[in-house]
C-alpha cells in the first residue's frame, strides 16, 4: 500500500501498459489485488464474464434524457442501499470484478439516512437488459492492480431515427438548401442588399461607410486635378490607395496605431528595395546580373515579412505595406540603370493618403473605441436579461448565446487596451467589470431553463388517475444537469402521496421568493444597463428607454431583501419535518432543490455586479484619454477588431486562436507514465518507496524536457542543451508559418521573372504588370487560402473593376466630373464590401482594380487606348488572385472539415484532462489538500477557455458549406451531434465541480479501509472514461476507424455505485451514532450537502451517457473498425507458407 500521504489522485490515474494475466478461477479468490477490508468486502463465489451483451437505447438523445424511478409504494420504506442501487435487478452472473469485492446482496440500512442517489436510474438507460452471454470457462484475469476493463456487445440502433434527434443541434446555417445553386445565391443577393440599404441609412454602418468612402473620394479627387497629378507622378494613385488599406471607418485609436504602421512598413520596403538597387548598380557585372540580385533580395525580404505575418498578428498592416512597397520597388520600371525618382512616386503619395485618412477619421463623427465598449456592453447586459427568462421557449439558442456573450466581453475589453481610446471608463474598472459579468454568465449557465417550480402559479395541479391505477400530475419539465437541459418535454411520472405532499411543500415555500429573486436580477440588469450607458454618453443612441430607471442604490437595496426573505423560507422548509428524511423515491423535490439553490447563487453574483457598477456611478469620471494598456507579448499576437475584418479569415482565425491558447493552458497538466524500473538482484528490495515517490510525482512532458534543457543548474551537457534548443527552433520551423513563407515565395519569385528577362521587360514596364505579384501577396491568407466559390468572386470583382474604370474614363475622354460620379457609383457598394461586409478580400480586389485601371488611364492621357490599359491591368489583377487562391489550396490547404475533426479531436483530449483535473482536486483529494480560492479561479479559467473553443469549432463548422468536395456532400449531422455531446459532456464536468463545492464527495471513505475497498472501482470509473476519449480523440485525429469495443464506462460506474451503497449501509448506524453524539439535528446534515450530492453523482453519471453518445458519432464519423473476414484461399496459403 502506498504512503497515506499521497494524494489520492495518483491512485486513480489509468496504468493502461502492462498486460493482464490468465489463470484460472480458484473458488472464491478475489480477482483483483487491490487491498480490501474482510469486513466490508465479502467473497462471492460463482462464474462470471466480462464480454456482456446489452440493447442500446432507441429513444434518442431527448426521449432519455431522464429516466426517472417509478414510484414506490406507499407502504414501502426507502432503505439505505437505494442510495446508490437504484433499480437494479440481481443477475445470476455477475463481472470478474464482483467476485472479490461484494456480497451477494445489500444489507439494509436505517431508514433516515442521510444521504441518497438516483444515479442508477440515469444508467438504466445504458444499461436496459443486461445479459451476461458468455461465459468464461473458468478463465479469470488478474491485472495487479492496474486499469481492468469491461466489454459489451456494440448497441444496435435506427441511424434514421437517431438523426432525427438530434436535427435541433445544427446551426439554422445548415437547415437551408444548398448554398452553391445559383437559385439561392441570387436569392441571398437581393436579400443582402435590401438589408444593406435598410442597414446603411438607419444604423451606424451607414456612418462607417461615409467616413470610409469620404477618405477614398477626396483622395480620389486629388488625382483628378492634373497639377496634383503632375506634381505626385506617374503613380499618383498610390495616394487613393494608401486612403483604401487604412480607410477612416475606424476608431482614432486604431487609426493613428495603422499610420504608424503602414508609414514604418512602407519605408522599410522602401529602404530594403532601395538597398537591392544599390547593389544591383554597383558595378558593370552587378548591372548585367541585377535581375539576380534583385530576385534573392526580394525572395529574402518576403519571406521574412512573410514569416511575421504569420507569427504577429498585430503588426499585419506593417508588413503588408512593406511588402507592397518592396515589390514596388524591385519589379516596376525595372531596367539596368535605376531610376531614383520613383522612390519619392511611391512615398509621398503615400504619406498624402495617410495623412487624408486620418484627418477624416478624427473630423467627421470621431469614435475614439468609447461607442464599441457601450455597444458590448449593452448587448451583453441584454442577452443576460433573456437568460433568465425562465422557461425559456428556447433553450439551445440562449445557452449558445450566452457562451458567446461570454467570449465577446473579453474580446471588448482586449480591443478597449490594445489602442489609444477616450473614453470614461478606465481600463482598470473595465476588466473588473468583464470579469463580474462573465461571473455572472456563468451562474446563468448553470441554470435549469425548465422546472416546475411554477406551474402551481399557472393552474391548478390536480391529482388523477391514470389507467393503472397510480396517481397522476400534470407534467413537468426539469433538467438533470448544468446543461442537460434542451431535451423535449418529460412526460409526468406516477407520484406517491409523500412525493406529492412534499412538492406541493417546496413549490407552495420557494416557488414566490424565486419568482422575487428572477424579477429583481432581470430589473438589476436593466439599471445597469442604464447607468452603464448614460456615462459612455451613448444611450440616447443605444438604449435603453428614458423609462429605464437609473437607481442602482435602490434596486441593490430590494435585491438584497428579497435574498434575505428567500434564505429565511428556505431555512424554515429546511427545518419542516413534513420532508422526507430521504430523498431517494423523490426526484421531483430534488430537481426543484437543485433549480432553486442556483438561482440563489446567482443573485449573489448580481449583487457584486451592481455593487461595482454603483461604484463606477458614484466616481464618475469625464472623458480622458487612455494609452495602450494590454500587455505586449500578448499584444502582438492579437489586433483590433477593424484589422481583424480587413485581414479576411476571421473565423478562421478565432479558431487557431483559442487552440493555441487552450493549448498552451493544457500544457504541462497531461502527465507521463514513467514505470519502474526493473532491477535484478538483490536490488528489488532495496529502498522501493522513493522509486513509487519519484514515479508519482511525474510532471508533463512538455513541462519537464523544456524545465531540464533550459535550466543552468541541470545534470545535463551543455551539448545535450544545444541539441534540445537546435531541435525546438527546428521543430518550430515546421509550423504554418514557415509554410505561409515558402508558398509566399514560390508564387512571388516565380510570377516576377519576367521584369527581370530582356524580352519581357518591355511589356512588363509598361503594362505595370508588377500589380500581379502585388496582388498575390494582398490576396495571400497564412490560414485560408480560399475555395472555388472565392476564386470565382474575386475574379468577377477584379473584371468589374478594370471594365468599370475603363469606362469611367472613356465615358468622356477622362472627364474629371464624369469619372468622379463613375467612382461614386461603383465604389460605395464596394467600399462597404471590404469594409464592412463578410467578403473583404474580393472587396479590395475591386477597389484596387477600378482606382488603378481608372487613374492609369487618366496619367497616360494620348499615349495608350483605354481598352488596352483596362484588360493588360485586369488581367494581371486576374493571374494574381487565381494564382494566391490554386497554390494555396494545393500547397498545405486549409480544408474546414479536416480542421473540425481534428478540433473535435483536441476538444476530447482537454476534456479528458479537465475531467482528470476535476477528480483529482475536487472529488477524491485527502483532508488538508481541499480546493483553495487558486484552484477554483484557474478552472474557472480553463472552463471559459474551453467555452470559447466550442463556440470558434461551431463557427468553424459553417466554412465547411463552401467546400466543394469530389466524395460527394459533406454530412454536417454527425459532426454537429459530435459537438453538441462534446460541450454537454464538458458542462457535466462543470456541475461535478460546482457541485463537490457544496458537498464533500470523499466523505464516505473518512477510514482508510473505506478508501482502500473502493479503489479498484473508482481507477477502473476514471480509467474507462479516460481510455475512451483517448481512443475517439486519436481515431478523430488519424482519420482511423473506431474499435468496435471499448471499455463500458457504464459497467464501471455501476460497478462504484454499488460497492458506494454497500458501504454505506454498512456505515449508516456508524454515523447515525457520531451525529446522535455531536448533538446535530437531522435537518442539518441534510441541508444542501444531501441535494448536492445528487447533482454531483447525477453530473457523473451524465459524463457516462455522453461518452456513450461520443462514441456513437464518433463512429459515424470515422467508421467502425471490425473483425475483417480472412478467405479460405488467404488461410490455406498462410497455412502453406507455415
Amino acid at each position: 500500500m502506498e504512503s497515506p500521504d499521497h494524494n489520492i489522485a495518483d491512485k486513480v490515474t489509468p496504468q493502461l501498459l502492462h498486460p493482464p494475466s490468465i489463470r484460472p478461477a480458484e473458488g472464491n479468490e478475489p480477482s483483483h489485488n487491490a487491498t480490501t477490508s474482510s469486513n466490508l468486502s465479502p467473497n462471492a463465489s460463482g462464474s462470471s464474464s466480462r464480454v456482456h451483451r446489452r440493447r442500446f437505447s432507441r429513444s434518442g438523445r431527448q426521449e432519455a434524457k431522464h429516466i426517472r424511478l417509478q414510484a414506490l409504494d406507499p407502504g414501502t420504506k426507502s432503505s439505505a442501499s437505494s442510495i446508490y442501487y437504484g433499480s437494479f435487478n440481481n443477475h445470476a452472473r455477475r463481472s470478474k470484478s464482483s467476485l472479490g469485492s461484494r456480497g451477494g446482496s445489500v444489507p439494509p440500512s436505517p431508514r433516515d439516512a442521510p444521504r441518497a442517489s438516483m444515479s442508477h436510474s440515469h444508467l438504466e438507460s445504458l444499461l436496459q437488459n443486461l445479459e451476461l452471454d458468455l461465459d468464461t470457462y473458468g478463465v479469470d484475469e488478474l491485472r495487479d492492480g492496474f486499469f481492468d476493463a469491461s466489454f459489451t456487445k456494440p448497441p444496435k440502433f435506427n441511424r434514421k431515427e437517431l438523426r432525427e434527434n438530434v436535427q435541433d443541434t445544427l446551426p439554422d446555417t445548415f437547415k437551408e438548401t444548398n448554398p452553391l445553386s445559383p437559385t439561392l445565391l441570387l436569392r441571398q443577393q437581393w436579400l443582402q442588399l435590401r438589408a444593406l440599404v435598410k442597414e446603411v441609412s438607419v444604423t451606424r454602418a451607414g456612418i462607417k461607410l461615409t467616413k470610409s468612402f469620404l477618405g477614398f473620394f477626396v483622395a480620389y479627387i486629388l488625382c483628378l486635378v492634373p497639377v496634383i497629378m503632375n506634381w505626385l507622378g506617374r503613380y499618383s494613385y498610390i495616394m487613393v490607395l494608401s486612403a483604401i488599406i487604412v480607410h477612416p471607418g475606424r476608431t482614432v485609436g486604431a487609426q493613428i496605431d495603422g499610420a504608424i504602421l503602414t508609414t514604418v512598413g512602407t519605408a522599410g520596403g522602401l529602404g530594403w528595395g532601395a538597398f537591392a538597387l544599390w547593389i544591383s548598380d554597383s558595378s558593370a557585372t552587378a548591372r548585367k546580373g541585377y535581375g539576380g540580385i534583385l530576385a534573392a533580395f526580394l525572395v529574402i525580404f518576403m519571406g521574412s515579412i512573410a514569416a511575421l505575418r504569420s507569427y504577429y498578428v498585430r503588426i499585419y498592416q506593417l508588413v503588408l505595406c512593406a511588402g507592397i512597397a518592396v515589390i514596388y520597388t524591385c519589379l516596376a520600371d525595372t531596367s539596368e540603370s535605376v531610376n531614383w525618382g520613383k522612390l519619392f512616386d511611391y512615398g509621398i503619395p503615400w504619406l498624402f493618403g495617410q495623412a487624408i485618412s486620418l484627418i477624416v477619421c478624427c473630423t467627421v463623427f470621431p469614435d475614439a473605441g468609447a461607442r464599441p465598449l457601450a455597444v458590448s456592453l449593452h448587448s451583453a447586459l441584454g442577452v443576460m436579461q433573456d437568460g433568465l427568462v425562465l422557461p425559456h421557449p428556447d433553450d439551445v439558442t440562449i445557452r449558445r448565446q450566452l457562451a458567446l456573450t461570454f467570449v465577446n466581453l473579453s474580446q471588448a475589453h482586449r480591443d478597449l487596451t490594445l489602442d489609444i481610446s477616450i473614453t470614461r471608463f478606465p481600463p482598470s474598472d473595465v476588466i473588473a467589470l468583464r470579469n463580474l459579468m462573465q461571473g455572472v454568465i456563468r451562474s446563468l449557465l448553470s441554470l435549469k431553463m425548465q422546472t416546475a417550480l411554477f406551474d402551481s402559479k399557472e393552474e391548478p395541479v390536480e391529482v388523477k388517475m391514470n389507467g393503472r391505477g397510480h396517481e397522476q400530475l400534470p407534467s413537468s419539465r426539469a433538467g438533470d444537469s448544468v446543461i442537460d437541459i434542451d431535451g423535449a418535454k418529460r412526460p409526468s411520472i406516477a407520484r406517491t402521496t409523500t412525493g406529492e405532499r412534499a412538492v406541493l411543500l417546496v413549490t407552495s415555500r420557494l416557488s414566490q421568493p424565486t419568482m422575487d429573486l428572477l424579477s429583481c436580477m432581470r430589473k438589476s440588469f436593466k439599471r445597469c444597463d442604464a447607468v452603464l450607458m448614460d456615462m459612455s454618453g451613448y444611450r440616447r443612441y443605444i438604449g435603453p428607454d428614458k423609462e429605464t430607471s437609473s437607481d442602482i442604490i435602490g434596486i441593490l437595496t430590494k435585491l438584497r431583501k428579497v435574498m434575505i426573505k428567500y434564505d429565511e423560507e428556505e431555512d424554515s422548509l429546511m427545518e419542516n419535518p413534513a420532508l422526507p428524511p430521504t430523498y431517494s423515491d423523490h426526484p421531483e423535490v430534488v430537481e426543484l432543490f437543485l433549480f432553486v439553490h442556483p438561482v440563489r447563487q446567482a443573485a449573489r453574483t448580481v449583487e457584486a455586479l451592481l455593487v461595482k457598477v454603483m461604484e463606477m456611478q458614484q466616481r464618475r469620471r469625464g472623458w480622458r484619454i487612455y494609452l495602450p494598456s494590454y500587455p505586449l507579448k500578448k499584444g502582438l499576437q492579437r489586433t483590433n477588431a477593424q484589422v481583424r475584418h480587413d485581414r479576411g479569415g476571421v473565423t478562421a482565425g478565432f479558431y487557431f486562436r483559442s487552440q493555441t491558447q487552450l493549448a498552451k493552458s493544457m500544457r504541462g497538466m497531461a502527465n507521463i507514465y514513467k514505470p519502474l524500473p526493473h532491477l535484478n538482484g538483490p536490488q528489488k528490495e532495496e529502498d522501493p518507496e522513493p522509486q513509487a515517490m519519484a514515479r508519482s510525482e511525474t510532471m508533463g512532458k512538455y513541462e519537464e524536457e523544456e524545465d531540464v534543457a533550459m535550466d543552468r543548474n541541470s545534470q545535463i551537457s551543455k551539448k545535450q542543451r544545444f541539441r534540445y534548443r537546435v531541435w525546438l527552433v527546428l521543430h518550430r520551423l515546421q509550423g504554418f508559418e514557415t509554410r505561409f513563407a515558402l508558398k509566399v515565395i514560390i508564387m512571388t519569385s516565380l510570377l516576377a521573372v519576367p521584369a527581370w528577362l530582356p524580352q519581357s521587360r518591355g511589356w512588363w514596364n509598361k503594362y505595370e504588370s508588377w500589380w500581379c505579384v502585388a496582388m498575390v501577396w494582398i490576396m495571400s491568407h497564412p490560414r485560408v487560402g480560399g475555395n472555388v466559390q472565392d476564386v470565382l468572386t474575386r475574379a468577377l470583382c477584379a473584371v468589374l473593376g478594370a471594365v468599370w474604370g475603363g469606362f469611367a474614363y472613356a465615358a468622356r475622354n477622362g472627364n474629371p466630373y464624369v469619372m468622379a460620379v463613375f467612382a461614386a457609383i461603383y465604389m460605395i457598394p464596394m467600399m462597404y464590401r471590404f469594409t464592412q461586409s463578410s467578403h473583404p478580400r474580393s472587396g479590395i480586389v475591386g477597389c484596387v482594380s477600378f482606382i488603378v485601371v481608372s487613374l492609369a488611364a487618366k496619367a497616360e492621357e494620348n499615349h495608350e487606348s483605354t481598352v488596352m490599359i483596362a484588360w493588360t491591368r485586369g488581367v494581371a489583377f486576374v493571374i494574381g488572385v487565381v494564382t494566391a487562391v490554386t497554390v494555396s489550396s494545393i500547397l498545405w490547404p486549409f480544408v474546414a472539415r479536416h480542421e473540425l475533426r481534428k478540433a473535435l479531436s483536441a476538444m476530447m483530449i482537454y476534456s479528458s484532462i479537465i475531467y482528470r483535473g476535476v477528480v483529482a482536486r475536487y472529488v477524491y483529494y485527502e483532508k488538508g489538500n481541499e480546493p483553495g480560492e487558486e484552484d477554483i479561479k484557474r478552472s474557472e479559467m480553463l472552463e471559459g477557455r474551453l467555452r470559447e473553443g466550442f463556440v470558434r469549432i461551431r463557427q468553424l463548422m459553417a466554412l465547411t458549406r463552401h467546400e466543394i468536395r469530389l466524395r460527394g456532400p459533406f454530412d454536417p449531422l454527425p459532426y454537429s451531434a459530435l459537438i453538441d455531446a462534446s460541450e454537454r459532456f464538458f458542462e457535466y464536468l462543470v456541475s461535478v465541480r460546482q457541485s463537490s463545492l457544496f458537498f464533500h464527495p470523499h466523505y464516505i471513505t473518512h477510514t482508510e479501509a473505506a478508501a482502500d475497498a473502493l479503489l479498484s472501482f473508482r481507477r477502473d470509473a476514471v480509467a474507462a472514461i479516460l481510455m475512451n476519449l483517448y481512443v475517439l480523440a486519436g481515431a478523430l485525429r488519424g482519420g482511423r476507424k473506431v474499435p468496435r469495443y471499448l471499455p463500458s464506462a457504464a459497467l464501471a460506474r455501476k460497478r462504484l455505485l454499488d460497492k458506494m451503497a454497500e458501504l454505506e449501509a454498512s456505515q449508516a448506524q456508524t454515523r447515525e451514532l457520531e451525529r446522535i453524539s455531536s448533538g446535530q439535528s437531522a435537518g442539518e446534515d441534510r441541508r444542501w450537502s444531501q441535494i448536492y450530492s445528487y447533482s454531483y453523482s447525477q453530473s457523473l453519471t451524465g459524463c457516462v451517457r455522453e461518452l456513450e453518445q461520443l462514441v456513437v458519432w464518433t463512429k459515424e464519423v470515422v467508421g467502425e473498425q471490425g473483425f475483417d473476414p480472412v478467405s479460405d484461399l488467404e488461410y490455406e496459403g498462410h497455412m502453406v507458407e507455415t
